[in-house]
C-alpha cells in the first residue's frame, strides 16, 4: 500500500497537522520503503543555535509542495513513503543523543527503509552513517560550504557540527576515495584545515571550481567517482548563498543559487542512495521560512532521485 499526500485541492495547505509533505505518520518503518524523518538536535553547534527547530518548520513548508518533480518523478507512485516522526534526542546531552540517534536510525534500517532526515545540526550525520554503513564503508556525495572535517574544538571535543566526517572516516564508515564535497567556500582556521581530507583522498570541488565548470560536468564528474556501489547524500543548507537562505547557523557567502542546487539533486538519477538529510536550517534566523522551504525542496528532490533510481 501507497501513501498519499493529502490534496490540497480538497484541504488548503494551511490546514491539518503538519507532516512532511502531508503525508501520514507511520511508526512501523517495515511498511515504508522511504522514512522521512525528524531529528531536532543542535548540541553540536559551535557558535549561532537554532537548528533544533529545523525538522518543525521544514514539516511546515513541505505543504508548499507538489507530487511530481521537474523530472517528471511522481515520488509516491513508486515508493510507499510516509512521515516516520522524530528522532529522541537529549538536549543536555551530547554523547547520550549520539546513541539515541544511531538507535533508530538503526532500527529504520533494520526494517528496509530508506531514511531521509530534516536535521539538525551536521553532527546527526556521524551516528547516521554509524547506522547505515554495515560491514563496508560507504560513499558521501556532500554539499556544503565548510568540509567539516576538523579534529577539535574548545580543547578535545570531538564530536561537533564540523568534524562528523572526520569522524566518520576515522570509524570506517565513509570510503574517503568515494567522498565528494562540492561548494565549499569561505575563510578557515589555518592553512592545514583542508590536510586531512586531501590526504585522506577526499574529493573536494570548491565553489570557485564549480562556478568554473558548472553542474552537469561538476556532477559528471561526482557520480564517476561515487560509482554504483552505496552512497550517502548530505545536503547542508549553508550550501546555499545566505541571500536565499539566511536562516543557517554558519552562513558563508558566495554559495550556490536555489536553482544550481535543484539541478544539481535532479541529477542524482541511479546513484545508489541508502540515506539523505538536510541539515543546518535554522528558523529563528529566518522568520519568513524561505529557508525552510529551500530545505524542504532539497528533501523532496532527494525523495525523487531515490523513487528514480528505483524506477
Amino acid at each position: 500500500m501507497n501513501f498519499e499526500p493529502v490534496d490540497a485541492a480538497l484541504v488548503p495547505r494551511f490546514a491539518g497537522v503538519p507532516s512532511f509533505f502531508r503525508l501520514p505518520v507511520v511508526s512501523d518503518f517495515a511498511l515504508l520503503d522511504v522514512a522521512l524523518v525528524g531529528v531536532p538536535f543542535d548540541g553540536g553547534t559551535t557558535n549561532r543555535p537554532g537548528a533544533r527547530h529545523g525538522p518543525r518548520e521544514i514539516r511546515n513548508q513541505s505543504s508548499l509542495l507538489r507530487r511530481v518533480n521537474a523530472n517528471g518523478v511522481s515520488p509516491y507512485d513508486k515508493l510507499r513513503v510516509a512521515d516516520g516522526g522524530d528522532c529522541p534526542v537529549n538536549p543536555i546531552d551530547l554523547m547520550d543523543s549520539l546513541t539515541k540517534i544511531e538507535d533508530f536510525f538503526g532500527a529504520i534500517h533494520a526494517a528496509g527503509a530508506v531514511p531521509v532526515t530534516a536535521g539538525g545540526d551536521h553532527l546527526i550525520t556521524l551516528p547516521i552513517l554509524r547506522a547505515l554503513a554495515g560491514a563496508a564503508p560507504v560513499g558521501l556525495l556532500h554539499f556544503d560550504a565548510h568540509s567539516d572535517t576538523n579534529d577539535r574544538y574548545f580543547g578535545d571535543n570531538r564530536y561537533t557540527h564540523g568534524t562528523p566526517f572526520r569522524r566518520a572516516v576515522e570509524e570506517n564508515l565513509l570510503d574517503p576515495k568515494r567522498c565528494v564535497q562540492i561548494g565549499i567556500r569561505g575563510s578557515y582556521y589555518h592553512e592545514s584545515d583542508w590536510d586531512f581530507p586531501r590526504e585522506a583522498g577526499i574529493r573536494i570541488i570548491t565553489m570557485e571550481a564549480f562556478q568554473d565548470r558548472g553542474v552537469a560536468d561538476v556532477m559528471a564528474e561526482a557520480k564517476e567517482i561515487i560509482g554504483a556501489a552505496p552512497c550517502y547524500v548530505s545536503f547542508d543548507i549553508d550550501s546555499l548563498d545566505p541571500a536565499i537562505a539566511p536562516g543557517t547557523g554558519t552562513p558563508e557567502i558566495g554559495g550556490f543559487t536555489a536553482r544550481e542546487a535543484q539541478a544539481m539533486l535532479r541529477r542524482l538519477g541511479g546513484v545508489n542512495i541508502i540515506g539523505a538529510d538536510v541539515v543546518e536550517v535554522s528558523p529563528p534566523f529566518d522568520p519568513s521560512g524561505i529557508t525552510a522551504l529551500a530545505g524542504a525542496t532539497a528533501m523532496f528532490e532527494l525523495l525523487c532521485a531515490i523513487a528514480g533510481a528505483k524506477e
